[in-house]
């Protein structure tokens, strides 16, 4: 028997999703008359079977992974004949097979109100005030709004004396990334405007209108000034990117999936909401989320 291994390709699956169908042949062989074909798939767990409710297997060795979970090795050996007189030739083909998610995408901005003493009670209640208004901003688009820390500063001014200033610190994310099903998922919005980036960067524009508006009114008042105000020019906001625990973006060892948070290796892991997985020689499992 003539033994031919080809090595490895890398095949990309979104994480409890189906795979594409993977062929146990190469493309010189998809275009050959086969006798007497016989396909063996083997995964991590070793065997697979069509017995098996996550995996169907073709009778021409085509395989599917349901719900895919189970990222590593999986080959697929094939015995086949050219002619009925020639001996058995046995190929083996290596695939890499790792599930990826998308990243979580979030806005986080900054913005700064001037204030009274910053000991005064008007100030929490400002900021859950003003967390309620930014949040029914975003409401409709499926967002949120997250305080996630309001601090109250004493800024020495220039060419000027003392004031006190809030500092608040948002994020504004989807939250179809925690607590809508995908039955909710579909009656909540068309096809289009269910895409997450442009849902977020719609409800990054009416934040930015918010803080505009207040500037504008503030400027054809003519009453006197609140004690708490917007500050013009202090909002910030700035596209952060984050993948899960044991997942991990990059470029370099998966090109085919650049922007793809691909699971950890063996030898790396991602212990937090990090953006790359981190090297670590003793890790020898796939998303590995400690060393």
């Amino acid at each position: 028997m003539l033994m031919i291994i080809f090595f490895s390709v890398k095949v990309y699956v979104k994480l409890n999703h189906n795979s594409p169908h993977i062929l146990c042949l190469t493309n010189h062989l998809r275009n050959l008359e086969l006798i007497d074909p016989i396909f063996q798939w083997n995964g991590p767990g070793g065997g697979l079977s069509s017995e098996n409710s996550s995996v169907q297997i073709s009778p021409t060795g085509t395989l599917i992974l349901r719900h895919f979970n189970l990222s590593g090795v999986y080959t697929c050996s094939i015995g086949y004949k050219l002619t009925a007189t020639q001996p058995d030739k046995n190929l083996i083909i290596k695939y890499l097979i790792y599930a990826y998610s998308d990243p979580k995408n979030y806005y986080e901005f900054t913005a700064r109100y001037h204030t009274g003493p910053c000991n005064s009670s008007r100030n929490t209640s400002f900021a859950k005030a003003l967390l309620q208004i930014l949040s029914k901003l975003v409401a409709e688009l499926s967002c949120e709004v997250t305080l996630i820390k309001s601090e109250c500063h004493h800024v020495k001014m220039q060419r000027g004396g003392l004031q006190n200033e809030i500092f608040f610190t948002f994020s504004g994310k989807n939250l179809l990334f925690a607590s809508l099903d995908r039955e909710n998922h579909s009656r909540l919005c068309q096809r289009s405007a269910c895409d997450a980036t442009r849902r977020l960067n719609k409800a990054k524009r009416l934040i930015e209108r918010f803080f505009k508006q207040q500037v504008e009114v503030s400027r054809r008042s003519s009453e006197p000034l609140p004690e708490i105000y917007y500050i013009e020019g202090t909002l910030q906001m700035v596209w952060v990117d984050r993948c899960y625990p044991g997942y991990g973006m990059n470029a370099l060892i998966h090109p085919d999936c650049p922007e793809c948070c691909v699971i950890c290796s063996p030898g790396s892991y991602n212990p937090s909401n990090g953006i790359h997985c981190l090297r670590c020689d003793s890790s020898l499992i796939y998303g590995a989320t400690t060393c």
